[in-house]
């Protein structure tokens, strides 16, 4: 990579290195070569084009599907000082064609249009007559016909653009596609195998949670009280399901927009520009909102029920910390979430190939929600990932806060069941036989003469059902694809069956948030200057710095330029333009509070690099010996974890590893005496000698570090 495309990225992003994937993206673009880039939301794919457009000579035309992205991305490259419009239905048509004459006379490095703007003569002539730098395609899984968000409108570009004199290198962007959507894209738009760049869909700040047996609006109500500084999404599957939530909440004073295609353009127009200016706003939205807002700090995306397809899922739960920061995305699953999906399959008038397309996408959908696997790598096996033979540490089934059940002997009852059945029926009828239910068809069928007729009569049939959809989800029983899958054994069934294999279930928990590592006091007042600077600029807060760059601001304190400028997120461009205003604050906190002693930071860009080794300093050094001596010269977990490319749960369990080798450690870095003797005494009064009921019995701003550290000192642990 040229020094001119790094420059770039520092002067204009204030990065000094880039992200997996960038790097590799940019220099095909930058050789002229047709690129698709695969990369998860958050993972700067804009940037990808926006670097060679800043490098390359000519305009960049931005192909978008919705205005909101456009102007979002318009208000950011401008916050940088770069000349970028858009050009939509959005504007009056001597507004259009004002733009479309600068355009024409190399006024503008970026434009950003949508797909219909390519079937105007007007448009196609102007393009034609002034030199490209390259045609960028974002959300780009909407060109494929098996994308789970197709429009023909955007795939019908592609004929169009042939037509070109002088066609420029084409770039396709997008977070969520399957083998089948890139070969499609690859394909349309000529791109060989090589220029293909996949960096993973796993994204390690996402927190993926599936509540089941809860009331839904009980538990929404209960988590929005917890997190009310936060902002969020709660997605529906229909309007009147938006409807009802929206006024329910309303009512309760909770801050809260919605969002459906049953409002006027006004009305939703409105609402989403409440919920982008706005710190705290709750949208309440259908599937209509979302794509290409980019909002960065989503704290959380929460489904008020099962979307139909695993795409759908990951691209709307992916709005969450676009930022990097910590976010949680959670599902709220109900049966009849099955049946409604069920018949929108059936109103969708679909061919019947598609149509057992979409349910075996169901199928998989359902079997996200009942595995007790990691979900995370449900997720990236999904698209066609490597999955983490460890979990991912993060989501509800990982943290297994609860106890385990062997389910053995019930599954082999199931198991039994379905074979006695002749592997005919599905996971409701064969409930109904081991429930011992008097159904009509049940009867008809004669199923009550078999054995297992009535086995496990003593659990409901809705817990039956769940215990077969988890065997399903977990590969111990088979479906076969359509409408109404019916049961098959496979060969774990046949393991489980005869003993060789045993079957575990734990029950999900709810999120909770991570302690700060940062000053709080101050975040919120540098957070509300932002807002009051982003309404005088008219533009959404984000656009000035993103909550991660907010949060580093108050870790180091930064009291000069040089100091601001090592802050990641901000580069010349960005402090030229707001960097003094946030100065002044960070040096008047400095001067009320003396006793703040400010952190060295170690590295102004700490890019995640997923899948990668930690990086070593001293390779035949044991990993944790290395953490431990980092720490000891006074570095702290995430600057190490920075460093060394693993996360902090990581560097602590490094550090306490140590610790119980004989290491010496500072331990009133984790705890006080009284909160020493505090865990102590109730540690002693346990029956169970676990951390989770430690941490109950304990006050709540008790950390599990705080306890772990005490229970190593004291050789507890």
């Amino acid at each position: 990579m040229g020094t001119s495309a790094t420059k770039l990225l520092q002067e204009y992003f204030g990065y000094e290195s880039f992200r997996p994937g960038q790097e590799e993206t940019i220099q095909h673009i930058m050789n002229d070569t047709n690129t698709l880039a695969v990369m998860p939301t958050g993972s700067g794919k804009s940037l990808c084009f926006q670097i060679p457009a800043l490098a390359k000579e000519g305009t960049a035309i931005i192909i978008s599907p919705l205005i909101s992205l456009m102007k979002d991305q318009v208000d950011a490259l401008q916050a940088m000082g770069v000349a970028a419009t858009y050009i939509n239905s959005s504007l009056s048509t001597s507004e259009q064609n004002e733009r479309l004459h600068r355009m024409r006379d190399g006024a503008y490095t970026f434009v950003y249009v949508a797909p219909e703007r390519f079937n105007s003569g007007f448009f196609m002539r102007t393009i034609n007559q002034m030199p490209l730098s390259l045609i960028a395609f974002d959300e780009a899984h909407c060109i494929s016909q098996w994308g789970h968000d197709f429009r023909p409108s955007y795939r019908s570009i592609v004929s169009t653009l042939y037509e070109l004199y002088d066609l420029p290198v084409l770039v396709a962007l997008t977070a969520t596609a399957t083998g089948e959507v890139i070969s499609d894209i690859q394909q349309l738009l000529q791109i060989e195998a090589n220029h293909v760049v996949k960096t993973g869909f796993e994204r390690d700040n996402l927190s993926f949670h599936v509540i089941k047996g809860r009331d839904k609006f009980s538990y929404v109500r209960e988590f929005l009280t917890k997190r009310k500084q936060e902002s969020g999404i709660i997605y529906t599957t229909t309007r009147k399901q938006t409807d009802t939530l929206y006024d329910r909440l309303k009512g309760q004073g909770f801050s809260v927009e919605k969002y459906h295609a049953g409002l006027s353009e006004i009305e939703r127009k409105d609402a989403q520009n409440a919920f982008i200016h706005n710190e705290e706003t709750i949208m309440i939205a259908t599937n209509a909102f979302g794509m290409g807002i980019d909002k960065s700090n989503v704290r959380y995306v929460l489904h008020y029920a099962m979307p139909m397809n695993i795409e759908s899922y990951y691209q709307e739960a992916g709005r969450a910390g676009r930022d990097g920061e910590a976010s949680d995305c959670i599902m709220l699953f109900a049966p009849q979430d099955t049946q409604l999906q069920k018949f929108l399959i059936e109103q969708s008038e679909l061919d019947e190939a598609a149509e057992q397309n979409e349910y075996r996408k169901l199928q998989a959908m359902m079997n996200y929600c009942f595995t007790h696997s990691c979900l995370t790598n449900y997720i990236i096996e999904y698209f066609g990932d490597t999955p983490n033979s460890e979990g991912c540490g993060r989501c509800s089934n990982c943290l297994q806060q609860s106890e385990k059940t062997d389910m053995t002997k019930e599954a082999q009852m199931i198991l039994s069941c379905v074979r006695r059945m002749g592997e005919r029926f599905g996971a409701g009828m064969t409930a109904k036989v081991l429930r011992g239910s008097k159904d009509k068809n049940l009867l008809n069928y004669r199923l009550q003469n078999l054995t297992t007729y009535g086995i496990l009569s003593n659990y409901t049939e809705k817990e039956l059902t769940e215990w077969i959809q988890f065997l399903v989800a977990e590969q111990m029983l088979a479906t076969e694809e359509g409408k109404y899958p019916t049961l098959k054994l496979n060969k774990r069934s046949i393991e489980i069956l005869k003993g060789e294999r045993q079957v575990w279930m734990f029950t999900s928990t709810i999120p909770t948030t991570a302690d700060a590592d940062f000053d709080e006091k101050l975040f919120t007042e540098l957070r509300a200057l932002r807002k009051e600077t982003a309404d005088e600029n008219n533009v959404p807060p984000y656009v000035l710095f993103t909550d991660a760059t907010l949060k580093d601001m108050c870790r180091y304190y930064p009291a000069t330029k040089e100091a601001m400028l090592d802050i990641k997120g901000i580069g010349e461009r960005k402090y030229e333009q707001y960097g003094e205003l946030f100065l002044q604050p960070i040096q008047q906190w400095l001067e009320k509070h003396p006793e703040i002693k400010p952190r060295v930071q170690i590295a102004a860009s700490r890019p995640s690099s997923p899948k990668r080794q930690a990086t070593r300093t001293h390779p035949d050094e044991p990993s944790h010996i290395e953490s431990y001596k980092m720490f000891q010269s006074g570095k702290s977990f995430k600057d190490i974890a920075a460093i060394r490319e693993l996360n902090e749960r990581t560097i602590e369990e490094h550090i306490f590893k140590a610790a119980k080798e004989g290491f010496p450690v500072s331990w009133k870095i984790f705890f006080n005496d009284e909160e020493e003797q505090n865990v102590l005494e109730q540690y002693e009064l346990l029956d169970e000698k676990k951390l989770r009921p430690l941490k109950e019995a304990l006050p709540e701003e008790y950390t599990y570090s705080t306890i772990k550290a005490v229970l190593v000192k004291n050789e507890k642990m």
